[in-house]
């Protein structure tokens, strides 16, 4: 009995061996290609399971989904001005037939992207050529994504490869540019600062010439008023004194004398030489003399 089954199993060993190397199965991300003798035969694109000849048929599997490449280091490119970028970008691609892509590059997806990296790298030079500083740093840089993208599509195709997406992270002027865009910048926004303040200093001198202006208006204005009423309030005590002196001829006299007394004797040491039988002294002689009409 045992020696019947012997037989038996390595009979189903070799079964499931050949059935082992007859089934392959293909995943959603990936494209299987099927091989006869080196030759290419079928490529499988569904996911599921499949079945080959042992033996005689080989599969070879192409990862379909996005993959990305990134530049190690930025490219240097000059602009319509002459001036040099550094620019920093990556690309992002995937395999869409995975026949032409093993006939056009063996399969190899560093060759792929040797390739990827040239042309997206000569359509850069060329569009970054035709536009200033300004324009590819950020006026217009979606607008050079864009044909860069189509452009590289176009040629990817070629290899079975499509170009999803490509991007600039960064466009950076080398140091030596940098630092003379700093400078001329630097001068620029002193210029503009010493022209405010020039203004400024204009404003000021105006501002203040038409304050001197209004305070010497103002000034000028309340001495006059000031006059005015001095000059009234004369003309209203000479009233007064007039009205005054045509009552009393004699009253008035008598009391302009007593005043000239009192101013004239103020100080002891004070000397005065006149006659003593000047008018001066008239109604010191007579005090009578003020009431004697």
């Amino acid at each position: 009995m045992s020696r019947n089954l012997g037989p038996v199993l390595i009979g189903l060993i070799v079964l499931l061996a050949v059935l082992s190397g007859s089934m392959f199965t293909v995943d959603q991300r990936q494209n299987a290609m099927v091989f006869q003798l080196g030759e290419v035969v079928s490529v499988k694109k569904t996911p599921g399971l499949y079945f080959k000849l042992p033996l005689v048929q080989n599969v070879r599997y192409f990862d379909t989904r996005i993959l990305t490449l990134d530049a190690a280091d930025p490219e240097r490119f000059i602009t319509s001005e002459k001036k040099n970028v550094l620019v920093d970008s990556f690309i992002k691609w995937r395999v869409i037939d995975a026949k032409q892509f093993y006939v056009s590059v063996g399969g190899d997806e560093m060759r792929a992207q040797i390739r990827l990296n040239q042309t997206v790298n000569d359509g850069l030079r060329a569009e970054f050529g035709k536009r200033t500083v300004n324009e590819v740093v950020s006026g217009r840089r979606e607008e050079i994504m864009s044909i860069i993208r189509s452009k590289a599509d176009a040629d990817a195709r070629k290899i079975g490869v499509q170009v999803v997406d490509v991007r600039i992270k960064r466009v950076d002027l080398p140091e030596t540019v940098s630092e003379n865009v700093y400078r001329r910048m630097e001068a620029e926004r002193k210029q503009v600062a010493n022209e405010l303040r020039s203004t400024g200093a204009a404003e000021a001198e105006k501002i203040k010439a038409d304050a001197d202006k209004q305070k010497d208006v103002i000034v000028a204005e309340a001495y006059r008023d000031a006059q005015r009423v001095k000059g009234e309030g004369d003309a209203k005590a000479a009233a007064v004194y007039a009205a005054a002196y045509g009552k009393n001829a004699e009253f008035y006299a008598f009391y302009r004398s007593m005043q000239a007394y009192r101013e004239s004797f103020k100080s002891k040491s004070d000397v005065m030489v006149l006659d003593p039988s000047a008018d001066f002294f008239k109604y010191m002689k007579n005090p009578r003399a003020a009431g004697g009409q």
